[in-house]
């Protein structure tokens, strides 16, 4: 058409190994090859109006003869440059392996002022001791509760003819627990003072739902045992049968060091604020305690209160007849500024125990975390799948935030991991330090209640962080004196004795040997409704081929 186009050029053929383009270098440099010799000028064919088109400086420019020289250096290239030609995936290889490692970091922990002390409270005692309603009347008295909606409880629990339980609404949620008056869930609440961050862990006291209670004892920093002070009911509630002891125990076993006493009712027409009833209650409950291992003088507080008034939760009571002989702190004073300081783990591995999850616009985990410290956007791994996650929101009670630390309660929503996929008692850890998982392993274990022996193939169930497991006696390597720690042979364990058994379960789990990490290495054993044994980890063997 007298343009200067060549239909008879070979086809493009794009060499990806070519060099980058630089403005301004000479044709041949950018190649390593020398520039072809220029073609005779009777070759190239010139069209009629060639000047009229182009500035008569810009005509000695021969652009129609430049695409056959181009294909000629792209099919030199390859073989002129074959050294070269690696140079750029070594770089972007290089890349990779550099993102891998930042994208695993492990976050560090930064104390910018900003972060209150956390405090995990759980309630426990024996049903009915007024567990749910202190939890009620401390939210309302740090403010987490308006008035207006407790006047709304109060008006629907007095239509249900249950009007002194109207306090307990604010923790117990479901219809269920309303109607019947009694908690099933370990009920969740949160509250602050100018120092500390308080969650509340109201736990159920029946004896059906012990398992729930572990759980939340699980979670917990300090135990607060609520004690009926009504006539017939400490009794009920103390003597054997009772959840106070065996709350009690488990609660030493989930780690609590910390136990405050509330000797609650003391309102009670049989009461009336009777310090001789006080004493008494503390002169029965202090030698079991002392058994349970928590020391009198530094680890138990007891304190008298009215969950229903108040009294002597936040405030004395209005009336100065009532309690006048108490002379120490009251509830929140103490722990606000009494409690002595919780150790925590902040920079090291991470370890979240998962106590629950839910599907919403993605899979969402709650838990605890025990130690380390996480960010949104950071990659983690839950165990004992391995599977890799990305945090892609965080929430610490309820708030919406992008950091938490050790001893927070969270809310993670996770991406790279189903709902189904996620199970109570999986781990959320750093990619770099993983926890243990095994099915065998050796443990430390007092038998507390337990009329029959214990021998090789008995069965029982374990409760370990937020896990429960079936696990069957494989052996009983020796009983020990609880004194001297003086080790036995023996061939089978009976009550009160302490030994070292060998457990196998029947599916991998997460634990960890307690001088390790002691959330992971404490457990406890049940059978038939009732606790019968306390432990800890002392040795992770594996899977079932070394226990052979």
């Amino acid at each position: 058409n007298g343009r200067g186009f060549n239909p008879d050029a070979p086809a493009f053929v794009p060499n990806f190994n070519a060099p980058a383009f630089v403005p301004g270098q000479a044709w041949g440099a950018q190649f390593n090859v020398p520039p072809p010799a220029a073609p005779p000028p009777a070759a190239v064919p010139q069209p009629d109006n060639w000047d009229e088109e182009m500035p008569a400086e810009a005509a000695p420019v021969e652009t129609p003869a430049a695409p056959e020289p181009v294909m000629e250096a792209a099919a030199a290239a390859p073989a002129a440059t074959p050294a070269a030609a690696p140079a750029a995936p070594a770089e972007k290889r290089e890349d990779a392996v550099q993102a891998l490692g930042k994208k695993f970091e492990r976050a560090v922990y930064v104390d910018d002022g900003s972060h209150k002390e956390h405090v995990n409270i759980v309630f426990i005692g024996h049903v009915d001791a007024g567990k749910s309603t202190i939890g009620g009347q401390l939210m309302f008295l740090t403010g987490m509760v308006d008035k207006r909606t407790l006047e709304k409880y109060e008006k629907e629990a007095k239509e249900k003819g249950r009007e002194t339980w109207y306090l307990s609404w604010a923790l117990d949620t479901n219809e269920e627990e309303r109607e019947k008056g009694k908690t099933v869930e370990c009920g969740r609440a949160y509250f602050e003072t100018e120092k500390k961050h308080f969650t509340i862990l109201d736990a159920p006291g029946h004896k059906s739902y012990v398992p729930n209670m572990i759980n939340g004892a699980n979670q917990a920093d300090l135990a607060v045992l609520v004690i009926s002070a009504r006539k017939g009911e400490f009794e009920t509630g103390f003597d054997r049968g009772g959840q106070t002891r065996e709350h009690a125990m488990l609660v030493k076993t989930a780690g609590v060091k910390h136990l405050v006493i509330l000797v609650n009712k003391m309102d009670d027409p049989s009461v009336l604020w009777d310090e001789e009833r006080y004493k008494e209650i503390q002169e029965r409950l202090t030698p079991y305690l002392r058994k349970c291992g928590f020391n009198p003088k530094t680890d138990i507080t007891y304190i008298p209160c009215s969950g229903f008034t108040g009294g002597f939760l936040k405030d004395r009571p209005d009336n100065v007849d009532h309690g006048s002989w108490y002379t120490g702190p009251c509830f929140i004073e103490y722990i606000d500024n009494m409690l002595p300081s919780i150790s925590r783990d902040y920079n090291g591995p991470v370890r979240c125990i998962i106590h629950d999850k839910y599907s919403e616009m993605g899979t969402v985990v709650i838990g605890k975390m025990e130690s380390g410290c996480v960010v949104k956007g950071q990659n983690l791994v839950i165990m004992p799948n391995r599977t890799v996650v990305q945090v892609m929101q965080i929430w610490s009670d309820e708030v919406e935030t992008d950091r938490v630390v050790c001893g927070d309660n969270i809310r993670f929503k996770l991406k790279g991991v189903e709902e189904a996929e996620v199970q109570n008692g999986f781990i959320i850890c750093s990619p770099d330090a993983l926890c243990s998982v095994a099915r065998v392993f050796d443990a430390e274990v007092i038998i507390m209640d337990h009329k029959s022996i214990i021998a090789p193939g008995y069965s029982c169930v374990m409760h370990i962080q937020s896990a429960v497991e079936e696990v069957i006696v494989k052996n009983v390597i020796c009983t020990m004196d609880k004194k001297t720690n003086e080790k036995k042979k023996a061939r089978f364990v009976k009550q009160d004795e302490k030994a070292i058994l060998r457990f196998e379960s029947s599916e991998a789990f997460c634990l960890e040997p307690f001088k390790v990490l002691p959330q992971l290495g404490r457990f406890t054993l049940r059978d038939e409704g009732k606790t019968i044994a306390i432990g800890k980890v002392v040795k992770v063997v594996g899977s079932g081929a070394e226990a052979n």
